[in-house]
This record gives C-alpha cells, sequence and structure tokens, in this order.
C-alpha cells in the first residue's frame, strides 16, 4: 500500500474521490520505464536505485504518481538484504575500541583501516583485507542494503495496483466502515469472514446467507487512540472484499484538515462495480483434501439432498462459526455438516464451546476417530449436534443415515 504522503484524492462536498490511473499506452509505458529501472538495480545498493528513480521523476509534477509506483515495487516485489563479508555492528565495534590508539587524522585513515584488518584476520582465523572492511562497514544502513530479488510485475497490473492502495488508502482515516454483502455464490462468505478475522478487524455480523450479511466494521479513527496499524489492517482487507460477487461499503472518515475546502465530515462509498482488480488469491475450494474427497463422493452419490460449500454463518456470542456445508432436501429439510479433523486440545476445546453456544440443533459433526475427546476435556453428551464417526475418509451414507 502507499503512505498517506503519496495518496491522492478530492472532496466533492462530504464525498471523498481517490485519484485512479487510465490504464493508457502512456501510463503503461511510465510503469514499464520505473519497472526496468529496479531491473537494473538488481545486485546494486538501494541508494543507487532512489537515485535514477529521483533523475526519473525530474520536475515532473506528476512525482507522486511516480513515486507511488516505485513505492508498491520495492514494497511488494523487491527484496533488500544486508551483504557484507563480516558482520556490520561488530565490525564498527572494533574499529571505534582500535581508533582511540589513534590521533583523529587524515593521514592515519589507512593506518586505523590496515590495523582493524590484522586484528580482525587474527581473529577469524583469515585474511581480512581492507577492501572487506571497507565494504562492510555501514553495509547494514538502509541506504546500503543490496537489492538480492525482484519479481517482475506485469506494467498493467501495476498500474491496477496502484489505483487500488489509493482507495485504500483513504482507510486510514475511517470511523466506521459497513458493508452489505448480498446473496453471492456460495464459499465467498467464508472466505471473507476468514480475511477479517486473519485481518484482526472487530467486527459485527448480521443476516444470513440466503439474504446477505451486513458488515460493520470499526475503523482505526474509531479507537481511544487512533491506531496506523489497525488502519493499515483495514485497508489490507480491502483486496479480499472484492473476490465477493455482489457487494456494497459505506465509510465514514475522519477529514483531512491539509485542504482549505475540508468539509467538516467526510465519506466514502464503494460497490462491486468499482472496476477495482485484486491482488489477492481467491484461496482453495477446500480447506483440505478431507473435505475435497467427500464433496467429490458426495456428487457420485444418488440421493435428492443438494450438497452446498461454506454457505452458512452462525452467530454465537463472542464469535461467528462456519460450517464446511450445507445439505438442503427439495422438501425444505437442511442440515450443515461441520468436520472436525484436528486434533489439538485447544482447537477441539473452542470448536465444542462454539457447537454448545450456537444452540443449532441441525448441525452435524463429522469426527475423526483418532481423536481424543476426553483428552480435551469434551463430553459429546453437551452437544446439540448429531455425530457421524470416520476414519480415514467421509462416507455419505453416514451422514444421510443420520439425517434421514
Amino acid at each position: 500500500m502507499l503512505p498517506s504522503d503519496l495518496l491522492m484524492y478530492r472532496y466533492n462536498g462530504e464525498e471523498v474521490i481517490p485519484k485512479r490511473l487510465e490504464i493508457t499506452n502512456k501510463q503503461i509505458d511510465l510503469a514499464r520505464e520505473i519497472i526496468a529501472l529496479f531491473q537494473q538495480s538488481k545486485g546494486k545498493r538501494r541508494a543507487d536505485l532512489e537515485e535514477q528513480l529521483a533523475i526519473l521523476e525530474g520536475e515532473a509534477t506528476d512525482y507522486r504518481v511516480k513515486r507511488g509506483l516505485a513505492h508498491l515495487l520495492e514494497s511488494s516485489f523487491s527484496t533488500f538484504e544486508t551483504v557484507s563479508p563480516l558482520e556490520p555492528a561488530r565490525l564498527r565495534e572494533r574499529l571505534f575500541t582500535l581508533s582511540a590508539k589513534y590521533k583523529p587524522s587524515v593521514a592515519n585513515t589507512e593506518s586505523l583501516m590496515s590495523g582493524l584488518s590484522a586484528v580482525l584476520s587474527d581473529e577469524l582465523k583469515r585474511e581480512v583485507n581492507i577492501d572487506e572492511v571497507k565494504a562492510g562497514l555501514y553495509a547494514d544502513l538502509k541506504e546500503n542494503a543490496i537489492m538480492t530479488e525482484f519479481e517482475t510485475p506485469d506494467p498493467e497490473a501495476l498500474l491496477h495496483r496502484f489505483n487500488l492502495s489509493q482507495v485504500q488508502g483513504i482507510l486510514y482515516r475511517a470511523q466506521d466502515l459497513v458493508i452489505t454483502a448480498h446473496r453471492n455464490v456460495p464459499g465467498e462468505y467464508k472466505l471473507l469472514f476468514r480475511y477479517l478475522k486473519l485481518f484482526g478487524l472487530m467486527a459485527y455480523i448480521e443476516g444470513d446467507a440466503d439474504h446477505g450479511f451486513t458488515i460493520t466494521i470499526d475503523g482505526p479513527a474509531s479507537l481511544f487512540g487512533a491506531s496506523t496499524r489497525y488502519g493499515t489492517d483495514l485497508a489490507k482487507f480491502l483486496p479480499a472484499l472484492l473476490h465477493v460477487t455482489k457487494w456494497s461499503m459505506e465509510a465514514n472518515l475522519i477529514p483531512n484538515q491539509r485542504f482549505d475546502n475540508t468539509p467538516a465530515s467526510a465519506r466514502f462509498t464503494l460497490d462491486s462495480s468499482c472496476g477495482l482488480i485484486s491482488h489477492y488469491k481467491k484461496g482453495k475450494m477446500y480447506d483440505s483434501m478431507l473435505e475435497q474427497s467427500f464433496a467429490e463422493r458426495w456428487g457420485n452419490t444418488k440421493t435428492e439432498w443438494k450438497l452446498e460449500r461454506e454457505v452458512n454463518l452462525l452467530p454465537i456470542p463472542g464469535s461467528v462459526m462456519v460450517p464446511d456445508f450445507r445439505l438442503v432436501h427439495p422438501d425444505g429439510r437442511d442440515f450443515l455438516l461441520e468436520i472436525v479433523g484436528y486434533w489439538r486440545p485447544e482447537y477441539l476445546r473452542k470448536k465444542f464451546a462454539q457447537v454448545a453456544k450456537s444452540g443449532v440443533s441441525n448441525l452435524i459433526l463429522a469426527i475423526s476417530e483418532r481423536l481424543n475427546l476426553g483428552e480435551a476435556g469434551v463430553k459429546l453428551e453437551k452437544v446439540l449436534a448429531k455425530v457421524v464417526w470416520f476414519k480415514e475418509k467421509i462416507i455419505p451414507k453416514d451422514v444421510l443415515a443420520v439425517m434421514e
């Protein structure tokens, strides 16, 4: 993402409108030129790259665009490392200790380096020359870091990433964010909720998979002390939202007072027709081979029960639970299936505590026979769910038996 000083936006009344680049040949050529500078800088110092970027920037008024593209390349596609034949911190320590024996003098510089080389050669039991000393002395400074890897992006993809980052940056100043996720393709919701949890966002979720969900997220500006990290995490959530088919979003913002025409309050809206492109992977269709093999076996089973993937969110006190599958019969009956295959006691206690709190009567738990529930302190008699035990694989006819 981009730092605040590289964000570009304007106000239309209270509405905040971030700047987006048009994907034209001119912009693609600019992106390609900046990418080429990074490619040529592999194996060189960060300072050398920054010098070339400064030359490219020149006196142009669009410096935020060039700096923004360069920032994305540096932070997301480049790897910089300290490359030194000797440990810089230790090298400086030895140098400062040894320098006490020399009077400050330009004439003594080579003598000092020569003396340090001799001391290090004795300590390391190998020949250390003056060039190694000079190369390693300040190798750990940021400007001296060496670009060791560069993953070359497509120029057009970089421009899309820039546009997304401009929108993400708007959320740094959010007081709250309300997302309406409409009825969508099964499986999209769980990915959305998984990212909410991944980024540690404070969210309040209402609704169901048949009608959609309303997700209210506290913004960084709503906290007692504005948190830069939390604002960044909220911005990181946006690319995950783009994978949902149909949604809308509205955020209340703290206005940025650097503009003369800044309104007293500000808001930002976005929806699934925004044209932004996510760089996040959609994720696997299934969390495990166990789930995938069960779904494949169910597809080969002759039954009227339809298997749906991850479509129900169960609100429970203090958390949410998303079962792995939903089974629906043409007559309206339905069951939720949750696979419990992990063995860690902490996981089992949490999982069964969720089940007990849910109060759901149409839940089926498929539990591995290898699990030691007693060791984990789990008592199935306190759980209302139906249970299907399995060894290596879940058998569809066993699930059908408990439903029928």
